[in-house]
């Protein structure tokens, strides 16, 4: 088939996330079929920005076309971010024929994470008669509502509110990352027979290959912590509000004041805007069992986590994953065979279905902290049999091989 992929945010492995339109696209290419990928030249998520000028410039990444669209850059979520969304929609927009007639898609996916692009995609397929597929990766506007507290009346929300229930309608196949939304795409008019779950996942060969080596400054960090005997706890991802690292921080301080957990070592490593605000508390609040370093290249992590004892993966409090979560970095580290400490409150757990660690409520300081120390009490062996139930479920359930069939397949 001849597949068009419109997501605005897309990456590579040079570039940096979104990772999942590679992953599922480079298996999709393996499996024979051809697809081009639409996505604007600036995305907040990426590491780096692709090096395009004042016109689209296309771009073969392991056989996926790539079409970069030149968009401004933002910060935040403000109106530097709406004009870059109008910037790529709007072009994808107007280059809508040459894409129909130069690559005839039998297929087109909107998968933005905001809505919106279904109008794009809906003109798109229409003209090429392809079957129209839209991608759910958070619910738009119910996500901005409940984690930022707009106005359901905002323009905004009710022009998400407006693409979502068109997507439901028109589209012939609706594929969610998140597990649990029946209840609600039925409530917003969607034909459950047209939906099919989808879930994040890893790629086998990232973990195949012989792990990249470790910078110097997180090699060190790891070597000195193992020399010293003490039970290191990682986080490896985005430092962002969502991530719940105000939580771990709060944890540290208390374990830091415990004797039972003064051998626990923190190493927080990543990037994201309230990075800066981490870095102020570890220094004011003279968080000593803690180090944060930047970030490292996305084949570099199997390394760093194989130096980990305790993998930590947090989120808020909020009533928005009832509906289910797909975090990329879960898999990551049961990939990794790491034991987990999650901290959260959703519609489903996967460590928990896994038994791949121990689960605790979300934003609660004294929890995690005793979670992590149950964790740290466990002989090393323990925590091993608990990594392998994670390695397991990942290589059964969220490989993209697996994935990307399971995607095509909801086509029939």
């Amino acid at each position: 088939m001849n597949i068009v992929y419109i997501n605005h945010y897309a990456g590579t492995p040079a570039l940096g996330m979104e990772f999942r339109p590679y992953y599922l696209a480079r298996e999709w290419v393996r499996s024979g079929h051809r697809v081009q990928m639409l996505a604007a030249s600036y995305s907040h998520v990426r590491a780096r920005q692709p090096e395009v000028g004042d016109k689209p410039k296309g771009e073969t990444v392991d056989g996926i076309a790539y079409r970069w669209y030149p968009t401004r850059g933002y910060q935040g979520n403000g109106l530097g971010r709406v004009r870059n969304i109008w910037e790529f929609l709007g072009q994808v927009w107007r280059d809508t024929a040459r894409i129909v007639r130069d690559v005839k898609p039998d297929v087109v996916i909107a998968s933005s994470t905001y809505p919106m692009d279904i109008w794009v995609a809906r003109r798109m397929a229409r003209k090429a008669k392809a079957k129209l597929v839209f991608e759910v990766h958070d619910l738009w506007p119910l996500s901005p509502i409940e984690l930022s507290g707009m106005s359901p009346k905002h323009p905004f929300a009710r022009l998400c509110f407006k693409a979502e229930s068109d997507a439901y309608r028109d589209a012939d196949v609706v594929v969610s990352m998140l597990p649990v939304v029946h209840t609600y795409m039925a409530s917003r008019g969607l034909d459950l027979d047209k939906l099919a779950i989808v879930p994040n996942g890893i790629s086998p060969d990232d973990w195949a290959a012989k792990p990249q080596p470790l910078r110097e400054d997180v090699a060190g960090t790891l070597a000195t912590a193992r020399t010293v005997g003490e039970t290191v706890v990682g986080y490896a991802g985005s430092m962002g509000e969502p991530n719940a690292l105000d939580t771990l921080l709060d944890a540290a301080a208390l374990l830091r004041d415990d004797p039972a957990g003064r051998k626990l070592r923190f190493v927080l490593v990543g990037d994201g805007h309230l990075r800066a605000h981490l870095k102020d508390r570890v220094r004011n609040e003279g968080l000593t069992n803690v180090r944060m370093l930047a970030p490292i290249p996305k084949l570099q992590v199997p390394a760093m986590l194989a130096q980990v004892d305790i993998a930590y993966i947090g989120w808020q409090r909020v009533p928005i994953y009832r509906f289910g979560i797909a975090p990329n970095k879960l898999m990551d580290y049961m990939m990794a065979g790491r034991a987990v400490l999650h901290s959260v409150e959703a519609g489903n757990d996967p460590v928990a279905e896994a038994g791949c660690g121990v689960t605790v409520a979300p934003q609660d300081a004294r929890a995690v902290a005793d979670g992590l120390l149950k964790l740290a009490q466990l002989a090393p062996a323990a925590r091993a049999v608990m990594g392998e139930r994670g390695r397991a479920f990942v290589l059964a359930r969220h490989t993209y091989p697996v994935l990307a069939k399971r995607f095509l397949d909801a086509l029939k």
